[in-house]
């Protein structure tokens, strides 16, 4: 099983990479084949897909058609484009911005949320939108791991190894993981000047959008302060931020419903809803818990772990880099999963903290998935709503982007969190 698993996975992400057109597609026959042959045990079907994320899109999406609608977006870049002195540094700027709201919350809602902005202002410049949303995408990937609530992995370190919001900043007399990312995402503003170099044109905006509605802006400010809030209730359910953005969502349509007294908004909100962004997600999470049931994604982390043998200057470099290209391909979260029991009884062996090992795959695993457009949901959702705009990115493409920003920041944080916790 092991082997035709393997194979199907790799056939997928070749006719990915070669007609990205059928992403969906692909990822849905995989699922359907792991299905059928057992690789993935029909009764494991609904413990596998990631409702968390699927859920929480789908609600995001709503409130964010209601948001794009309301203008906002486009105040916001106009107040952008009369700060920045030209069209490279309102994408960094941008990125940046990006950054900081996701380490705060999920990667997905934050891309959701802030490329409307972009797509704005690359509107109002008629450049194409491209690069800035994907640089939002792998500047929202790189901040999930600075801080407890920022991503999915995030919470799983801290709830096995029972790390709390500060330890984060600062742990057992040592700063934390959050500088090691803040410090990459710094050495990602040279990478991104010369990857914009040749973006000179000069920008300016003296003018201010009306805004119509400040009900999806407010809505979108609560589901930020509500994601946050949760983190910190304990044996909350593990769909928790799905639901606070679906309720979120149904709140916001049945506003727009008494307002204005027609459900037209409120049909055109659920259109607005990429299926195929959700299906492609969906047929990932199959093929994932797939690969991770026949045993795969466990024989990769012991084999990560048997190069390091009793050298813990190898083994964390290779659970660093080997982390990064694991979750280029394979979603981080059964990864991340696989690996801390893993690591907890190869330091005990060590005589060792943990910690050092836990960090530097926390920051591996979490900025590998940059590398690729499918290797994080917040790629796969940044590409899919440029697509509806009417651009299709190739893995070239992306790549182009999230490989120097990858290796940058990855470096950085690699080098930090040695010379901290060794």
């Amino acid at each position: 099983m092991k082997i035709i698993a393997l194979i199907l996975f790799v056939l997928m992400y070749v006719l990915m990479i070669a007609k990205p057109k059928y992403r969906p597609f692909y990822a849905l026959g995989v699922a359907v084949v792991f299905l059928v042959t057992g690789i993935l045990p029909i009764g494991s079907l609904l413990s596998t897909i990631n409702w968390n994320v699927l859920l929480m899109i789908a609600g995001t999406m709503i409130i964010v058609y209601y948001f794009i609608d309301s203008r906002m977006p486009n105040l916001l870049a106009d107040i952008l484009l009369g700060k920045s002195p030209n069209v490279m540094w309102v994408t960094i700027l941008m990125s940046l911005f990006a950054g900081v709201i996701s380490a705060f919350i999920d990667n997905v809602a934050t891309v959701l949320m802030v490329a409307p902005v972009g797509m704005a202002i690359c509107r109002k410049l008629k450049m194409s939108p491209v690069p800035m949303i994907l640089s939002i995408a792998v500047s929202s990937n790189l901040q999930g791991a600075a801080t407890l609530v920022g991503d999915t992995t995030s919470i799983m370190l801290g709830d096995f190894a029972n790390m709390n919001f500060m330890n984060f900043f600062w742990m057992k007399g040592r700063p934390g993981i959050f500088f090691a990312v803040e410090l990459g995402a710094l050495a990602t503003i040279p990478v991104m000047m010369f990857l914009f170099r040749k973006d000179t044109a000069p920008v300016s905006s003296k003018e201010r959008t009306p805004v119509s509605n400040y009900v999806p802006t407010v809505m979108l400010l609560l589901m930020v302060a509500a994601l946050i809030t949760a983190s910190f209730i304990p044996n909350t359910p593990s769909t928790i931020n799905g639901m606070i953005c679906c309720v979120l969502a149904v709140i916001t349509v049945l506003l727009d419903l008494i307002q204005h007294k027609k459900s037209d908004s409120a049909i055109a909100a659920v259109k607005s809803l990429d299926f195929e962004t959700l299906g492609l997600l969906t047929g990932l999470f199959i093929v994932i818990g797939g690969l991770t049931n026949v045993g795969i994604i466990d024989d990769f982390a012991k084999l990560i772990v048997r190069f390091g043998g009793n050298n813990l200057f190898l083994l964390y470099t290779i659970v660093v880099w080997g982390s990064v290209a694991i979750s280029a391909f394979v979603d981080n979260i059964p990864y991340v999963a696989t690996m801390l029991p893993v690591l907890t009884a190869v330091t005990a062996s060590l005589g060792t903290e943990p910690y050092l090992l836990y960090f530097g795959l926390l920051s591996g695993a979490t900025l590998g998935g940059n590398i690729t457009p499918i290797g994080a949901s917040a790629n796969i959702t940044a590409t899919g709503m440029l697509r509806k705009e009417g651009y299709a990115v190739s893995f070239k493409e992306f790549m182009r982007i999230g490989i120097p920003y990858t290796l940058t920041a990855v470096l950085v944080g690699y080098l930090y969190i040695w010379f901290i916790w060794s």
